[in-house]
């Protein structure tokens, strides 16, 4: 199935370093070898510094060429017998023309590097937002097939729980977010809930561990890599005055990308709709249909849209969103987001070789799971709710700067948002798909620049954009979608008083343990 434009937010799924269990945030998935060199001077690679030649030079030219036809795209592969160095050369180049910041990238020698992945990891800026945080924390790389496989399926290696990481050094605390329905996590004699604590993983001690062996330990538990793999933990959970030992075996496990979806009491006697949404995957399109046309039937005068653990996914259904929620009438005819690329490209987009053209508001679906044309549901309203955490990123970010951008109000309970506005379209060369920020999207109003993300007006620390709300810790005490639960339950208390209930409080930044394809914006060609 072709998909004209896939935005998804991608972080590492866990950064190690010694003796500390840090969350990842959106690092390279590289690593690798070192540069063996420095300086100005080649390494018989035939390096100018500041002179690239094309990319396609260098394209498809691989020490070791697939072969064969590509399961995804039923095409043959382009591979040709090159070197390593031809590799790199064409990193070098294809980032240089693409990449947003490119004037801020030292240009390096690529006969210098051991390893393509040590090669890229130094292809960005180092610059940094207003915060103080790195520009670009989101570059990486993925094997083309597992990318493929994944971009596709929503299926990944995984017991089906999110881990969400609330003190990253000594004592730790790591808790369980949610579960999927049927997944290893959920099931007996498992039967993990929101809320449980992980003590130790396969004997080791989570609080306190501080050497590497521990460390890589504990990532091993609860980041597997593979299907079948056994690890043993200790939890404790919500309300428990002693913890339990669960055995879990990883397996692959399908999202769930939307659920939860109810109706509630609001002021007046009015009707307030209910909805988590964790994944912007293809499956997620049908779900959102679904759930969007319950709600209408059932004539929801307020939308509370649970996107705190919306690392992003796919700008289309990004779009699909803001429509179901804003209608035909302030949207029609409406930039939801336009792509604006590096000063070489300020009229057209580099990648399709198409003019500059800003994505609408998609009315009908697009092909994802809905067949495509089809007419979706909408709720005709002026303002909602949005529930957010640091784990609010990228494509559901963008959901809600395109709705600001047709003038819908939009109410932020919790946290503040990753802050990413930017995006790429994945790019395959020799058996790897690079990663590497290519724009920013900008709304209806031409605005784009949150970096440091959105941040409730209340906030004791505005960090980002602030907008209209109440800062609010996760609340790992009540089930998603309890009306009691923190968020929600500010949300409704928001609907009907217009202020927050309770002063704000200090947000712990707790961040999920997530693969990098869930934590990106991303595009992709419709010829892919």
């Amino acid at each position: 199935m072709d998909h004209p434009r896939n935005y998804s937010r991608i972080f590492a799924p866990f950064a190690l370093i010694a003796g500390t269990l840090v969350a990842g945030c959106g690092g390279g998935g590289a690593g690798g070898g070192q540069p063996s060199t420095t300086g100005t001077t080649g390494t018989g690679s035939g390096w100018v510094h500041g002179q690239f030649l094309p990319a396609s030079d260098f394209a498809a030219h691989c020490a070791v060429p697939r072969t064969g036809i590509d399961p995804y795209t039923n095409k043959a592969y382009p591979d040709v017998q090159g070197t390593a160095l031809d590799e790199r050369n064409w990193l070098r180049s294809w980032n240089n023309d693409l990449y947003l910041w490119f004037g801020e990238v030292v240009d390096q020698d690529p006969g210098g590097f051991t390893s393509d992945a040590a090669y890229f990891d130094v292809l960005k800026t180092t610059a940094t937002t207003p915060s103080g945080k790195p520009k670009d924390r989101f570059h990486f790389t993925y094997s083309t097939s597992t990318w493929e496989s994944l971009s596709q399926s929503g299926v990944e290696p995984g017991y089906g729980a999110s881990f969400v990481v609330l003190v990253a050094t000594p004592p730790r605390k790591v808790v369980v977010a949610y579960t999927e329905p049927g997944s290893p996590a959920a099931s007996s004699p498992a039967s993990l809930e929101r809320g449980a604590e992980v003590l130790a993983i396969d004997g080791v001690d989570l609080v306190n561990a501080d050497d590497q062996a521990s460390i890589n330990t504990l990532n091993a538990g609860l980041s597997p890599q593979t299907v079948g793999e056994s690890h043993t933990f200790s939890v404790l959970d919500t309300g428990a005055s002693s913890p339990r030992s669960v055995t879990l075996v990883s397996a692959n496990v399908t999202e769930t990308p939307v659920r939860g979806v109810q109706t509630l009491p609001g002021p007046g006697g009015t009707l307030i709709g209910y909805m988590l949404f964790n994944d912007q995957i293809a499956t997620a399109e049908s779900e959102l249909a679904a759930a969007f046309d319950q709600l209408r039937t059932a004539g929801v005068q307020d939308l509370v849209l649970d996107l705190r653990y919306n690392g992003g996914g796919y700008l289309d259904i990004a779009s699909e969103v803001a429509y179901m929620i804003a209608g035909g009438a302030r949207t029609s005819g409406q930039t939801f987001e336009l792509d604006q690329f590096n000063s070489k490209y300020p009229t057209t987009n580099p990648v399709t070789q198409t003019a500059l053209t800003p994505v609408g508001f998609h009315s009908t679906a697009q092909g994802f799971s809905v067949p495509v044309g089809t007419a979706l549901p909408a709720l005709n309203l002026s303002r909602v709710f949005v529930l957010t955490t640091a784990d609010t990123c990228s494509a559901s970010e963008a959901i809600v700067n395109g709705l600001r951008g047709v003038n819908v109000q939009v109410i932020q309970i919790g946290s503040t948002t990753c802050g990413k506005p930017y995006g790429f379209y994945p790019a395959d060369n020799c058996g790897v798909t690079y990663f590497s920020i290519q724009f920013q999207g900008v709304n209806a109003q031409n605005f784009g620049d949150y970096p440091d993300g959105f941040t409730p007006s209340n906030a004791l620390t505005p960090d980002g954009i602030p907008l209209p709300g109440c800062a609010v810790a996760d609340d790992f005490t009540h089930a998603l979608g309890d009306p009691a639960e923190n968020l929600l339950s500010s949300a409704l208390s928001y609907a009907a008083t217009g202020a927050c209930p309770l002063p704000p409080s200090s947000v712990q930044p707790g961040a999920s343990i997530r693969s990098p394809w869930r934590r990106n914006r991303i595009v992709r060609p419709s010829s892919m």
